[in-house]
């Protein structure tokens, strides 16, 4: 097979996510190759995903495609997966010097200082950057959007502040101000902001809007505003939030959507313990990260940070396999077919991984309350869990907590408890979490079912 050929068999392995087959017909194509830009680019992508070296690809990819700065981005990710996080830094400080509104440069120095466990300033290279007399809007919008992922309000206020006396007058920092209040509880400005921009309809901008009349009891105001994203492609961000305003208002809705029973299936998968303790192992060797992602739902532990079912470890691969088969068990049980539903809607044919990872949590660890809003089905399968995690319902799962920061009076509609062996699959629009529990270690295995 020539290049061309052996490529196009490199991506079809890539979209059915045969990602052993991708790789192997990558790496003839390139061999076919060896100086094509674009082949060069997905290789490195390719053995990326699969848990490979893959640093050095990147930087032979950059050199061929010096205009595409995402390669820079991705090597560096790849130098901090390969045990060298200075290196990264290095690389993207180096960039950043000659390219310094470049955003999402920015952005990840900023994420791999973070989960490499610096205390330091994370952000600092947004700082000396939105500095300059040329920095542009969008890097001052970035860098609030850094800052309040992390919650760090006091922070996301300054930023703010400086960037409102920079650009006066600018609609995206009257958006951003009613972000700021809204969440911090500030309802006076927020009220204020809101009058003077009621007209927007940006997806992000009424999603904040949901969440501050769910905060205000204001639900029909958050019900109309969530509603008008419905069959639309931001459509799943509003579900979740659909979901707790008809609990709050005892709408019957809540059952369509969420299921009554709930959706959620709890099974119990046929693993040995030896199969658990050589699973736990890799696994722990999986977590290089000493901080957890800011924008996710870790609390007191860490995540991997690529595909985990792409990783060719036999023990890993058996795993999915005997997960996989479960959960089709789960998708053929399902109700039949409703047009309208997140979780009923979708073409049951085909069941395509969009996002897989481990969690390790230890000591008072816990998930705060979250949806996967790209994902269909999610998961969480339980590897290895603490001896004595406390008195029940210590280390739950939980099902249907809605974030307490919107300060509604909801139970969960299940918790469910751990045990090695056990997976649980429910529909990605509902909300869940975990319940600390008290020392020790929990390590889980978790994914998300593509949309199709």
């Amino acid at each position: 097979m020539d290049a061309v050929a052996l490529f196009r068999t490199a991506c079809q392995a890539r979209q059915i996510q045969n990602i052993e087959g991708a790789v192997g017909a990558i790496d003839a194509a390139q061999k076919a190759a060896p100086d094509d830009p674009l082949i060069a680019a997905v290789r490195a992508t390719l053995h990326y995903e699969s848990w490979r070296p893959a640093s050095d690809l990147y930087a032979r990819a950059a050199a061929l495609n010096p205009q595409d700065f995402e390669l820079r981005r991705n090597q560096a990710l790849a130098l901090q997966s390969e045990g060298d996080g200075q290196g990264a830094q290095a690389l993207l400080e180096k960039d950043l010097r000659g390219r310094p509104d470049w955003v999402d440069g920015h952005a990840t120095l900023s994420r791999i200082r973070q989960t490499s466990g610096e205390a330091g300033p994370h952000d600092r290279s947004f700082a000396q950057a939105c500095a300059r007399p040329d920095a542009p809007l969008a890097l001052h919008l970035a860098w609030f959007h850094n800052a309040a992922i992390a919650k760090e309000w006091g922070k996301v206020g300054s930023i703010l502040e400086f960037a409102e006396r920079t650009f006066p007058d600018q609609p995206s920092l009257r958006a951003a101000r009613f972000y700021c209040a809204a969440e911090t509880g500030d309802d006076e400005n927020a009220e204020t902001v809101l009058a003077e921009i009621a007209g927007v309809t940006d997806p992000g901008f009424d999603l904040c809007r949901v969440r501050f009349h769910l905060r205000r009891g204001q639900w029909a105001e958050a019900e109309r505003c969530a509603r008008r994203h419905i069959g639309t492609p931001a459509g799943a961000m509003f579900w979740p939030y659909l979901s707790l305003i008809w609990r709050v208002t005892d709408n019957a809705l809540a059952h369509w959507l969420d299921g009554a029973p709930p959706y959620l299936s709890v099974i119990d998968l046929d693993f040995s313990p030896e199969q658990l303790t050589g699973l736990a192992e890799v696994l722990r060797r999986l977590h290089i990260l000493l901080a957890p992602y800011p924008e996710q739902s870790v609390r007191g532990g860490t995540q991997t940070d690529r595909p985990l079912f792409f990783n060719p470890d036999p023990v890993v691969q058996t795993a999915r396999r005997t997960i996989m088969d479960a959960v089709r068990g789960f998708v053929d049980a399902l109700p039949p077919h409703d047009p309208h539903h997140p979780l009923l809607a979708p073409d049951r044919s085909t069941l395509l991984l969009d996002g897989s990872w481990s969690v390790r949590l230890t000591g008072k660890g816990f998930h705060a309350s979250h949806s996967h809003v790209n994902g269909w089905i999610s998961s969480a399968f339980y590897v290895a869990l603490p001896d004595q995690p406390g008195p029940p319902p210590s280390g739950h799962f939980a099902l249907g907590t809605p974030p307490p920061e919107l300060g509604l009076d909801l139970p969960a509609y299940q918790t469910v408890q751990p045990k090695p062996g056990r997976l649980v699959l429910f529909p990605s629009s509902m909300w869940h979490s975990t319940i600390p529990f008290d020392a020790g270690e929990r390590l889980t295995i978790a994914f998300d079912i593509k949309r199709p």
